[in-house]
């Protein structure tokens, strides 16, 4: 699949660059992709909930009355938690949500969801580019000569350029990623995906390795 190079102020270049039919044209595996979401967002849960239980519970020991002759069910102590202020019978606990997938699973799912953007027309290729210094109205500049300041963009980088983070972390809906770090929600969060030259070449030695 070969697709035009823009730049940044949205015209295309008299180059094109040539998407792998391994990765950017595979038949989607739905329920691969599901999965991959399904643990990432877990693994986002914070699992720190927490209740007291009855032995947590600030409060005497002491039993409340004798055991028999009160006509009166018997009872403990003032932390039973019948009782207003005792403790919390199977209340939650801090946790780990994450759970476990296979590799060829996410692997399968990347691929999938690059293959859905690819299929749907939702990737922009651009030429490699940089900002002299952080500049969130550059970004934005950026972003409205493609129409895309709307939309939820994710743009996918080689390597870490500062300048180009800092520039896009002020706006809500778009994300500056790098291409080991590109994981299936945010392509399937995203509206358009934007890759530069060389984070393609890097996708691709990532996925061959």
């Amino acid at each position: 699949m070969k697709l035009a190079v823009h730049n940044i102020k949205g015209k295309e270049t008299k180059k094109q660059i040539n998407l792998s039919k391994d990765i950017f044209g595979v038949e989607p595996n739905n329920h691969a992709i599901y999965l991959d979401v399904k643990q990432f967002l877990a693994s986002q849960r914070s699992g720190t909930h927490k209740t007291k239980g009855r032995s947590e519970v600030k409060g005497s020991r002491r039993k409340l009355r004798k055991q028999k002759g009160s006509g009166a069910a018997r009872v403990g102590d003032i932390k039973n938690p019948i009782f207003r202020g005792g403790g919390r019978v199977f209340g939650p606990q801090p946790r780990n949500y994450g759970f476990k997938i296979n590799k060829k699973v996410k692997r399968i799912a990347r691929k999938s969801a690059l293959s859905h953007k690819a299929k749907d027309k939702s990737i922009i290729i651009l030429e490699d580019f940089s900002f002299e210094q952080p500049s969130t109205r550059s970004y934005n500049s950026f972003l409205s000569s493609f129409n895309l300041v709307d939309s939820k963009t994710v743009l996918v980088m080689s390597n870490s350029n500062r300048n180009i983070l800092l520039s896009s972390r002020n706006l809500k809906n778009s994300r500056v990623v790098l291409a080991s770090e590109l994981n299936t929600y945010d392509v399937m969060n995203a509206n358009k995906l934007m890759f530069t030259e060389s984070s393609v070449s890097e996708i691709e030695k990532i996925f061959n390795n």
